[in-house]
């Protein structure tokens, strides 16, 4: 199939997806017939890896953010994911767009109001609740939530995927990164099992969007209309949403979710610019830059904070949370961007995957965060008492204290849903291309059965945890865990990767030059040699032609003297 300027071919699913599949199908059926054996499997399996891993999450992803600003600022920022003629496919607007609405749109307008007043009250370690310091590290540690953490760690997979695919050849699966490494054994046992590790917490990190999605739209429509906020409305709300999301799964990513990602963008901004101007204005401008300057002189100690001499959970069910969620997000995320990012190089690749989402966070979190602080603290307040008891209602309770807030509640239910198709749309395309063999334009019944077994995931967990956050929580952190580990040994591949193409581009570089050189130089004495030529022989001829012309004229004169003399 012909999409863009570039063609791509379907392949039918292998092993990987009849393993995964039946992996997952099988969680989904414990999850429905015993939903609290699921609940207590889950919270030991959670407790344990907090208590052990912890450590590990917040070092990593560290690393990850070191990594990506090294290697976009190093030499190897002007290779390019693609042959060297390859360009863009999608404009800049149209990249972003995909970008922001691909899934992590969701988290933006799920947290931007509730994790900043939540850490009002529900303080990192340090802060005492309720004061002017706290409400600027809640504003603070939610920017740190979702700006070039989250990010780095997406533009890793993603720039590993993309390079893979488009500059190697390779299949567009996780393994085709570990060619470098192990060679043919990618084809086997060994590429098969990654695969599958990478499908299973994939679908586990989007069934946790689609939990959030659900709750926080039926918590939307449970504060404009009677509808009740309650389980079975977020089960009805996902069923209704993966029928949609067929119809938009069935255009492709051109017709599908470039449309979609286009209007959610600008449906966004008209959101986020109305809070801006009808807001408290100078109150969110001024905590843009407090916020971006807190940001910048914290993010370090933020990022190498662990809480050993403290007996609190809040790294845990908060930063830890974040990270283990946005890692068990990367292969999906990073397969999408790799999807639309072909011809970029890698220095522009990483500028627009971890700056402008990065601003975006900044923008966003602190004008809503900001917004609902200031009703909070200033106004008339009872948000953070709400957001307490029920999170998915932030947003919706801080616009219903804003003028025209039966608009805007509606336009943010509407945002919110397409945010949810897009993003089923997004994870049923990326799992269907990891499991059919990297197929860049997989089946659409894959694609479907996809849709299904996340719907699923994400009922069973709503339900197996009375149809609340900590079973989405507890799911993301114990499946991000061996993919955490599967993205060092990626940068270890991509490393390997770099450094033998800039060998052999700086080498086929020189031979270029040196090529020039020559031709350059034989042009030089070429050019000299023929007007040293061209002065000999023009020399000769005239002394030719001189002695020629002279006989010539002698014979003449010798003839009229001879007629004159007659």
């Amino acid at each position: 199939m012909k999409e863009g300027n570039y063609t791509y071919t379907t392949e039918k699913p292998g092993s990987v997806f009849i393993i995964s599949a039946v992996l997952i199908g099988l969680f989904v059926l414990w999850g429905a017939v015993s939903p609290s054996s699921l609940e207590w499997a889950a919270g030991i399996g959670l407790g344990w890896m907090i208590e052990n891993f912890g450590w590990f999450y917040m070092l990593t992803t560290a690393f990850f953010v070191i990594f990506s600003i090294v290697i976009a600022i190093s030499p190897y920022g002007r290779l390019r994911l693609g042959k060297q003629n390859d360009r863009p496919e999608y404009s800049w607007y149209s990249w972003i767009g995909m970008l922001f609405a691909a899934g992590i749109g969701v988290g933006f307008v799920f947290w931007g109001v509730a994790e900043p007043v939540l850490y009002y009250l529900d303080t990192p370690v340090g802060y005492i609740p309720g004061t002017r310091e706290a409400a600027i590290a809640g504003l603070r540690y939610g920017v740190y939530h979702w700006a070039l953490h989250p990010w780095a760690i997406f533009s890793i997979v993603g720039l590993t995927l993309a390079y893979v695919q488009f500059r190697k050849g390779r299949p567009a699966l996780i393994s085709s990164a570990f060619y470098p490494l192990f060679g043919e054994k990618v084809n086997g046992f060994a590429g098969r099992s990654i695969d599958i590790l990478a499908v299973i917490a994939t679908c586990t990190g989007v069934a946790t969007t689609f939990g959030l999605s659900a709750m926080q739209i039926t918590g939307g429509l449970s504060y404009i209309s009677s509808i009740p906020n309650s389980v079975w409305t977020q089960l009805t709300i996902i069923a209704i949403v993966t029928c949609l999301f067929m119809i938009s799964a069935g255009k492709g990513v051109n017709k599908g979710i470039k449309t979609l990602s286009n209007i959610n963008l600008a449906v966004a901004a008209i959101l986020l610019v109305f809070v801006i101007a009808v807001g408290p204005t100078l109150f969110i401008a001024e905590n843009i830059v407090t916020t971006l300057g807190g940001y910048i002189s914290n993010v370090i100690p933020m990022s190498l904070t662990m809480t050993p001499f403290y007996e609190s959970e809040w790294l845990g069910t908060n930063t830890i949370f974040f990270w283990a969620w946005h890692i068990a997000w990367a292969p999906f995320m990073g397969l999408f961007i790799a999807r639309i990012s072909r011809g970029r190089t890698i220095r522009e690749f990483m500028a627009g995957v971890l700056i402008v989402p990065s601003l975006l966070a900044l923008i966003w979190f602190t004008t809503f965060g900001g917004t609902a602080l200031n009703l909070e603290m200033y106004g008339p307040g009872g948000i953070a008492e709400l957001v307490t008891s029920q999170v998915e209602l932030a947003l919706f309770a801080t616009l219903g204290e804003l003028p025209l807030s039966a608009v805007t509640n509606v336009i943010a239910v509407l945002l919110i849903l397409i945010f949810f198709i897009t993003s089923a749309d997004s994870a049923s395309y990326v799992l269907g291309a990891m499991t059919s063999k990297g197929s860049l334009e997989p089946k659409l019944s894959v694609k479907m059965i996809w849709g299904f077994l996340i719907a699923g995931t994400a009922s069973v967990l709503l339900l197996s945890g009375g149809g609340g956050l900590q079973a989405l929580q507890t799911a993301s952190i114990i499946a991000a865990l061996p993919f955490a580990v599967i993205m060092i040994m990626m940068i270890i591949s991509l490393l390997f990767m770099f450094a033998k193409d800039d060998r052999a581009e700086r080498k086929q570089k020189q031979t270029k030059q040196l090529s020039t050189l020559k031709e350059e130089i034989r042009d030089e004495m070429y050019d000299d040699m023929k007007q040293e030529v061209y002065e000999e022989v023009k020399e000769q001829v005239y002394e030719d032609v001189y002695e020629e012309v002279k006989e010539e004229v002698k014979d003449e004169i010798l003839d009229e003297l001879d007629q004159e003399s007659k």
